[in-house]
């Protein structure tokens, strides 16, 4: 079962001496955070929230309760997380990375490859990272190599003959 609550940044630290927050988005459009009105701060309880700019990548954001310095200095860290019914919609065939993580990797030659530890944006193709016992693996996310996903049992199927070809043991 997937997580009712997806992860959409990090408190990086305090701006300034009124309580706002730099958050590190985990999204590729750090303007999303302008549309958000509540998010769950760490494993608390759910806050309203307020996007005051992005600049150079990241939100600068007001988050309830949140008034001083030292109180935003007491979030440095801290996961903000979004309830996924309210998370942005995905294409139909794309999956949040969050949910990529921990997918068990086999090819259709039997092979397994093992876990997904980290997904690399590139800007042109995702690169996903396979850890197991052998190594890391780095395989190119095309869909001519990543042939099944299947988030819900944390499992995907991968092309053998495509990674012959493609992927690189680190």
């Amino acid at each position: 079962m997937l997580p009712e609550y997806l992860a959409i940044g990090e408190i990086v630290r305090p701006q300034g001496i009124r309580g706002e927050l730099k958050v590190r988005p985990f999204t590729d459009d750090p303007q999303r955070f302008f549309d958000l009105s509540t998010v769950r701060v760490g494993e608390g309880s759910e806050k309203q929230i307020h996007c005051l700019r992005v600049q150079a990548g990241y939100a600068f954001v007001r988050i309830q309760d949140v008034y001083s310095r030292e109180t935003a200095e007491e979030l440095r860290g801290t996961l903000l997380y979004v309830r996924r019914a309210d998370a942005v919609s995905l294409p139909s065939d794309s999956e949040f990375i969050c949910d990529l993580i921990g997918c068990e990797a086999t090819d259709t030659d039997g092979v397994t490859h093992g876990r997904l530890i980290d997904v690399l944006q590139t800007g042109g193709v995702d690169v996903y990272t396979f850890r197991s016992e052998a190594g890391d693996l780095m395989v190119p996310a095309l869909k001519q190599t990543v042939l099944q996903v299947d988030v819900q049992n944390k499992r995907m199927i991968l092309s053998a003959e495509r990674l012959r070809e493609t992927a690189v043991r680190a």
